[in-house]
């Protein structure tokens, strides 16, 4: 009996039922058929071995292919387990999934690896790489699994087994005599993984991610097609770990992290300054753009939550504290089991809407643009901090816009001005965007999505702006835009952010009076530019290395002087540039200036000022630039008021 098998060019051929997907593409070309390692049945990824047993549409998956690369770290995945267990036959494994740029499996062993350890588990794998064993694929029984795994002492697979659905079929795939337990698919063999392939560094991690449970070790490593993508990713690596903003904030002097407080910021003197420089910035653009600035309570009554409905969906990263009655004779506050519950913000959104709903809003005071830099808390788990990045207490530049259904289209492509001008201010023009839309489980009917969805898209083809759709991505309550920046390295960031809601207002009971006297519901669009000012600091430091622009660098110059005869026209320098509103530092230490110029390049001090008796003598100061070798001498008069033009935030700069 044949089958009819659809090519991506539409042609259609017939093929006998139970033919493979290795047949197929031998037939149609052996050098397709040399470059091909897998393949998608029904846009499903599949062994190209899987036999064909219904009509269907194929597509051939190459080595170079972005599936492919996928498959490359499957694959490599399931050779690190066979290495390491070559190795330390003893060893059990776990788990091994791939991840972003890479993958990572967990072993269980009573001695965690080394650094060298990687080193021979590499030379293994490149061994098992070149015998070019074939990924065969068996389905066994449940009891058969349970009873293979156990008897080579594999507890954790067995586990794994029991977890796996009853109508789930037992799949195992063997690359020579080992064998893992596996959904797939695979390529062809070992060998198709090639030898661009790095172990990156060893952690510890608990089983299935709780920590009553056995405490496993976690190898990560990367994989790519050829070894000009590895060698451009581990040199991103090196830049990275340079750019490391947990690094240079510590060598900058801008902030810390201590253990009383997990996940909170301490902000130095000049961190803050960063972050006031953000703030001043960010709020004169929201006054010129129509917003109004609010202030909203810290700790809500968890009744607003549960209106709102993040108390159901959201309660275990919220910080709950019990709202306690008031103390007795003795001072001491009385809890009982009863009392209200109280919860430090997670978002602001549902106090926004508490505003809105004071007074009546008619249909001409929308769009109401309410902004708030809001702090916010949320429980995030130990192991999830990281830095500036991920945080328990962040400020966000929030703001919602209550707006009529027709005003969508507009007040998106006015946000879309607002964000593109912001980044480029910052310096930040590589950015992607995508329209995110309705999930399968939302709120609202398909009507209501149609047009909410035509609204985002539509503005963003007005604005000039090209964009890849999600499907599926967008929120339960609406569709949202997401932001994708690209950084100095190559790195992605996703910042900002633009949701439709139709779903609080209606829940927080929101109304306004229509032109015909009816109550309606407001849309809200809920947008922020930066974010958190904690994670954009954090990626403004690392894309810039610490070498801010010199609009946000804390200290913008310090003048320093080479001879203590200069020490009185050093002070009054300073004296002129504070009194210009240059942020400025004096440097009279009895040191050499060789070695005060390397102390500030760690601080990433903009610019230098040096003096010496003959600029004293002369009005004259000697400027020397971060990151430059040279110098050049310059009237101090003119060095200031040079500096003060370019000091200035980009939305101050006087238009040339």
């Amino acid at each position: 009996m044949t089958i009819k098998v659809t090519f991506p060019d539409g042609a259609v051929r017939d093929y006998a039922r139970g033919t493979t997907g290795t047949t197929v593409v031998e037939g149609i070309s052996p050098s397709l058929a040399k470059k091909t390692v897998a393949m998608k049945w029904n846009g499903v990824l599949s062994d190209l071995a899987d036999p064909l047993e219904a009509d269907g549409s194929i597509e051939f998956v190459m080595r170079e292919s972005a599936d492919g690369l996928g498959l490359i770290r499957h694959d490599a995945a399931h050779v690190l387990a066979e290495a390491v267990q070559e190795l330390w036959p003893t060893t059990q494994v776990t788990i091994g999934p791939v991840i972003d740029n890479g993958f990572y499996y967990d072993f269980y062993r009573e001695e965690p690896f080394s650094e060298d350890d990687l080193r021979a588990i590499e030379k293994k794998m490149s061994e098992i790489i070149q015998r070019a064993a074939a990924f065969t694929r068996e389905v066994w029984s449940r009891d058969e699994a349970r009873r293979v795994f156990a008897s080579k002492g594999e507890a954790f697979k067995v586990e794994l087994i029991d977890a796996i659905p009853e109508d789930q079929s037992i799949r195992i795939y063997r690359q020579g005599q080992w064998f893992d337990l596996c959904r797939g698919p695979h390529m062809r063999s070992t060998k198709d993984i090639g030898q661009a392939f790095k172990l990156t560094k060893v952690a510890g991690a608990y089983w299935r991610g709780d920590s009553k449970r056995e405490v496993l070790s976690r190898i990560y490593g990367t994989a790519f097609a050829n070894q000009a993508d590895l060698d451009a990713y581990l040199h991103m690596l090196e830049e990275a770990e340079k750019r490391d903003h947990r690094k240079l904030g510590q060598e900058m002097d801008l902030y810390h992290f201590q253990p009383e407080a997990q996940g909170s910021v301490f902000w130095h003197p000049k961190g803050y300054m960063v972050w006031r420089q953000l703030e001043g910035y960010i709020r004169r653009r929201l006054d010129a753009d129509g917003y109004v600035e609010v202030k909203t309570p810290q700790l809500l009554d968890n009744k607003l939550w549960e209106q709102s409905g993040h108390w159901g969906k959201f309660r275990e990263n919220m910080f709950v504290v019990p709202d306690e009655i008031p103390s007795t004779e003795e001072g001491a506050p009385v809890i009982s089991g009863d009392a209200n519950l109280m919860a430090l913000k997670p978002m602001n959104c549902p106090a926004h809407v508490q505003i809105f709903k004071q007074g009546t809003k008619s249909y001409r005071d929308l769009p109401l643009r309410m902004a708030e830099f809001g702090c916010c808390h949320r429980n995030e788990a130990h192991g999830a901090l990281h830095g500036l990045m991920r945080v328990r207490q962040m400020t966000q530049d929030d703001a919602h816009i209550f707006a009529r259904e027709d005003q969508i289209k507009d007040e998106t492509a006015r946000f879309l001005r607002l964000f593109s001008t912001v980044y480029g201010d910052m310096g930040l023009s590589n950015i992607r965007y995508k329209l995110a839309t309705r999930p399968d489980v939302r709120a609202g009917n398909d009507e209501t999505w149609d047009r909410a969805e035509q609204a985002l898209a539509d503005a963003l083809h007005a604005s000039g702006i090209e964009f890849d759709y999600a499907p599926g991505e967008g929120a339960f309550y609406g569709p949202k835009l997401e932001f994708h920046l690209t950084d100095a390295i190559g790195r992605t960031w996703q910042c900002g952010t633009y949701q439709l809601d139709y779903v609080l207002p209606e829940r927080l009971d929101a109304t306004y009076v229509a032109e015909d006297g009816s109550r309606q519901r407001p849309v809200m669009l809920h947008r922020a530019v930066f974010g958190s000012f904690e994670r954009f600091i954090g990626i403004m430091i690392e894309n810039y290395a610490g070498k801010l622009p010199l609009w946000l660098a804390p200290v913008q110059v310090v003048v320093a002087t080479i001879v203590s005869e200069a020490d009185g026209y050093a002070q009054k320098l300073v004296d002129r540039l504070k009194a210009g509103g240059i942020r400025a530092e004096l440097d009279t230490r009895n040191e050499k200036i060789n070695y005060k110029v390397r102390e500030h390049s760690v601080g990433k001090v903009p610019l230098m000022f040096v003096v010496g008796k003959r600029e004293a003598e002369e009005g004259t100061v000697s400027v020397r630039r971060l990151g430059t070798e040279g110098q050049k001498v310059i009237a101090a008069t003119d060095a200031i008021v040079e500096l003060m033009a370019e000091a200035a935030a980009p939305d101050l700069k006087v238009a040339k």
